[in-house]
This record gives C-alpha cells, structure tokens and sequence, in this order.
C-alpha cells in the first residue's frame, strides 16, 4: 500500500533494555584456520550462553547477535544463519544451540569490534542500555575488541567466562584477564551473577 502524502514512517518501537546480552560471531561458517581448535570450546560457550540468554530474557533483557559478514557484502543475517544450517557439523550446531528468536536484534559487522562501521552504538543508544553482557567468539579476537570499544564508550561489562571460547584455553584466559584488569569487565560465570541487578 501506497503511503499516504505527509504520512511519517514511524520508526520501529524497541522496549527499553538498560541490560543487553550481545552475542558476538556465534553464528559462524568456522571456515577459518584454527576453527577445528575453537569448535569444541565454542559449542561448549553456546550452551551455557542459550542457558543465560533464556534466564536473561525472563527479567526482561534484550537479545543482540552482533556477527560479522564473513566477507559476503550481499548477504544477511537470515542468510548467514541458512548458509551455517546447511553447512552441518559444528556451524549446524551452534545455529541448533543459540537459533534466533522472533524478538532477536540482529547487527551485521565487517570487522572485529561490533561498534565499527555499524548501527551497534545507536541501536543501544536507542534501546537506553547501560550494561552489556558481552558472550561469543572468540574471547580474544572480537569479544575483546567489542568489550574494548564498549569500555571507551561508558557501558558497564559483563563478559561470562563460561560464555566466551578461544582456540586454547591459555589464549581463553589471557583475553578474560586482560578484560578484567584493563576494562574493569566482571567476567564471572554466568551461573554466578546472571541475576544481579543491573
């Protein structure tokens, strides 16, 4: 149907959420090399993270997939998701542990950091967030560099232990403790802190 003249578009109402859980790069082709080394610690984090995703949501808390674009400038979120259905093995498997929901919020990113050259920081500015749950992959890579660009920009971190994965479990614990130190990011379990408030 035609709009009618001087009728506004009204933009898309999103409840309030002053708490987000972003999950970064879970759904994911692991066509990379050192993927066979993270697939295992990776489907471990997905299931702790759909545990606390679905403990987050009870209490009201937004759900974000933040994942990159492997590269497909055509592609979208609904795509990327098919694409790693049809892939089998363990991107079948993350998709069956953390499949989007039909009040999911979904930002596609071309690199690292899931603030760079996206909607990421409107859409939260939008959704009036303070904190941020940060889970995903991997702990040192794009979980940083989003935990990182999240520190500087004032939000408040929580970034799971047990929800996070990288190729060693060395690299694993590096990255949190960087977080910890540097970024002041609570990074207990989830099964720890999963409903203090915000």
């Amino acid at each position: 149907m035609a709009k009618a003249q001087g009728e506004v578009v009204k933009q898309e109402d999103l409840p309030q959420s002053r708490r987000v859980l972003l999950m970064v790069d879970f759904i994911n082709p692991l066509q990379f090399v050192g993927a066979e080394e993270l697939a295992p610690a990776a489907l471990e984090a997905a299931r702790a993270t759909a545990a606390l995703k679905k403990r987050l949501q009870a209490d009201g808390v937004r759900a974000l997939y933040v994942n990159d674009n492997f590269g497909q400038w055509r592609s979208d979120f609904r795509t990327l998701v098919s694409h790693c259905r049809r892939r089998g093995g363990p991107a079948s498997r993350l998709v069956r542990e953390l499949a989007p929901g039909g009040d999911d919020l979904m930002v596609l990113k071309p690199r690292h950091s899931g603030f760079h050259a996206t909607p990421l920081e409107l859409l939260l500015d939008q959704l009036g967030t303070r904190e941020l749950v940060i889970t995903g992959l991997a702990t040192d890579y794009c979980v940083m560099c989003t935990a990182m660009d999240a520190y500087v920009r004032g939000y408040k971190l929580w970034v799971p232990a047990d929800c996070t994965a990288a190729e060693s479990p060395q690299m694993h614990a590096q990255a949190l403790d960087w977080m910890r130190q540097a970024l002041k990011a609570d990074v207990r379990p989830s099964t720890h802190a999963s409903r203090r408030a915000s």
